[in-house]
């Protein structure tokens, strides 16, 4: 085994061990109840939604639309601040080791027998639908659009989020009769768009990080500023693009090592064969 695939492998079990933390409540996908402990109050840095039967704590992404729903509520100072201190450290850097449907989809891109595709037609537009959900359905429709009782849904998660329906609707249906005969509309639509997104990650790298993600759209903002940082160093740098080619995400990191589309992942790292990119905690 490679130097790269042992880094790789290292970076893969970090994604696998912090899903199995915070999904890890075993009684909760044995009952088909969802984990209400005290532990529910406090957001991880990645996409973990609330309703998971292993979920011990919550979704920033979640969190930020139930309050900016809530008719009591108007701005949530604790998950902004989860968001902006967790940025400020280290970017996307949760998107490529910390976000269990990341890993998701890191695995399925494995998957062997199918053309993989590297260049997305209208790639660079399509990456700012992501701004878009998180400006309309994230912020603008849980604020604006409100019920009768003047509370706002939670659009992104109940319309939209592909994790949610994987880690949270599919096991409460498998396991509640109850909810099963609610089944409606809804719910079709949902798996139809995570039927999608799986299809689509098995030949393209991590779809749904590109062009959709409201919390990679976060992350993203902080990569310029953040603590933790990708450095070139332009002696050493041949601009071979071998860096851009091997991005799981399509970033040439040798122009911009601090593009809002790099979840730091360390593998354009590992395959410079120059040694010319390393980081902010190891000069």
């Amino acid at each position: 085994m490679s130097d790269i695939q042992k880094k790789e492998r290292i970076r893969l079990w970090v994604q696998i061990l912090f899903t199995a933390l915070t999904n890890g409540y075993v009684m909760g996908f044995l009952d088909g109840k969802i984990y209400k402990g005290n532990s529910k109050r406090f957001c991880v840095p990645g996409l973990n939604c609330y309703s998971c039967p292993g979920a011990v704590a919550s979704c920033p992404i979640g969190s930020l639309q139930a309050v900016l729903g809530s008719h009591q509520y108007q701005f949530s100072f604790y998950v902004i601040g989860c968001l902006m201190v967790i940025g400020s450290l280290c970017g996307r850097f949760v998107c490529g080791w910390l976000c269990p449907f990341g890993l998701v989809q890191d695995l399925l891109y494995k998957i062997p027998g199918f053309r993989k595709i590297k260049k997305v037609p209208f790639d660079r537009t399509l990456r700012y639908l992501k701004f878009i959900l998180l400006a309309v359905f994230v912020i603008a429709l849980p604020m604006w659009v409100t019920g009768i009782g003047g509370t706002g849904d939670p659009w992104f998660c109940k319309w939209i989020c592909p994790s949610g329906t994987l880690f949270a609707g599919i096991p409460l249906l498998s396991m509640n009769e109850g909810l099963r005969q609610t089944i409606g509309f809804l719910f079709g639509w949902k798996m139809l768009l995570l039927l999608a997104i799986v299809i689509l990650a098995v030949k393209i790298s991590r779809p749904f990080c590109r062009y959709l993600c409201p919390l990679g759209a976060i992350y993203g903002i902080f990569n310029r500023f953040s603590l933790y940082q990708y450095l070139i160093d332009v002696e050493k740098c041949v601009k071979c693009g071998l860096c851009g080619k091997e991005c799981p995400m399509g970033v040439e990191i040798y122009k911009q090592p601090d593009s809002p589309e790099c979840i730091r992942c360390g593998k354009c790292i590992h395959v410079c064969p120059h040694e010319a990119i390393h980081t902010s905690c190891k000069k």
